[in-house]
C-alpha cells in the first residue's frame, strides 16, 4: 500500500514537471446549457464574500438597456426644461423697462408726471455689489405689483449726467417713487425692509 502510494505521488510529478497537468484556474467553461449571447469571462480568485457571476451583455433590444434610455432621456429633457426657464427668466420681468439714453429718460419722466402714473426709477451699474444683492427682490416687487411701472437706469450709460445731476443721484443703488406725478419717496443704499414697505405704502 505504502508503495502504491510512493509510485502515484512520483508518476504525478513527473507529468507536472512535463507540463501533462497544469493547476486549476477559477475559469467558467462555457457549456451546451448557455445560449450563444453568453460570453463566460476568466474571474479573478474569489473571497467568500463576492460569488462568481457570469458576464451576460445587454442587448440594444433588451427592456433594462430601453429603461435605463428612457429614464436619460427623461432627466435630459427636463434639465433642458429648468435651464430653458432660467435662462428665460435671467432677462428679468417684461414690465421692467430700461432706459438707454438721456432722451428716453426725459420721455419716461414727462409720462410719468403727465399721466400721474405710479413709477419707480431704479438708479444702479454692473460694477455695484449691493444692486446685484437687491436686484432680484426688484423683480420679485415688480411681479408683485404690475400697475406699477419700473425703469431701470445704468449710470454709466452715457449721456445721462444731465439725468443724474438734475435728480441728485451720486450713489447706487438709488431707487425714486413717484406717485400722482411726483416723486413720493427715495431709497438709498441696498435696504430690503425699506423697499419693501415703501412698495407696500404707496402702491398696495
Amino acid at each position: 500500500m505504502a508503495r502504491s502510494s510512493i509510485l502515484r505521488s512520483q508518476l504525478l510529478s513527473h507529468a507536472l514537471r512535463n507540463n501533462k497537468l497544469c493547476p486549476a484556474l477559477p475559469f467558467n467553461l462555457p457549456s451546451n446549457n448557455f445560449s450563444s449571447s453568453e460570453t463566460l469571462l476568466p474571474l479573478a480568485p474569489t473571497s467568500p464574500f463576492s460569488p462568481s457571476v457570469p458576464f451576460k451583455p445587454f442587448s440594444s433590444g433588451s427592456s433594462m438597456f430601453s429603461k435605463s434610455t428612457s429614464a436619460t432621456s427623461f432627466h435630459f429633457s427636463k434639465l433642458s426644461f429648468l435651464l430653458s426657464r432660467t435662462l428665460s427668466s435671467s432677462s428679468g420681468p417684461s414690465n421692467i423697462a430700461l432706459i438707454k439714453s438721456e432722451a428716453e429718460f426725459n420721455g419716461a419722466l414727462s409720462e410719468v408726471q403727465d399721466e400721474t402714473l405710479p413709477t419707480v426709477f431704479y438708479f444702479t451699474a454692473a460694477w455695484c455689489g449691493p444692486c446685484r444683492l437687491i436686484s432680484p427682490l426688484i423683480g420679485e416687487l415688480s411681479e408683485k405689483y404690475p400697475h406699477v411701472r419700473m425703469y431701470k437706469i445704468d449710470i454709466d450709460q452715457e449721456g445721462l449726467g444731465n439725468v443724474l445731476k438734475k435728480l441728485n443721484i451720486s450713489s447706487v443703488p438709488t431707487l425714486q417713487f413717484f406717485r400722482d406725478g411726483k416723486k413720493a419717496a427715495e431709497v438709498i443704499g441696498a435696504d430690503v425692509a425699506r423697499l419693501k414697505d415703501t412698495m407696500e405704502k404707496l402702491y398696495k
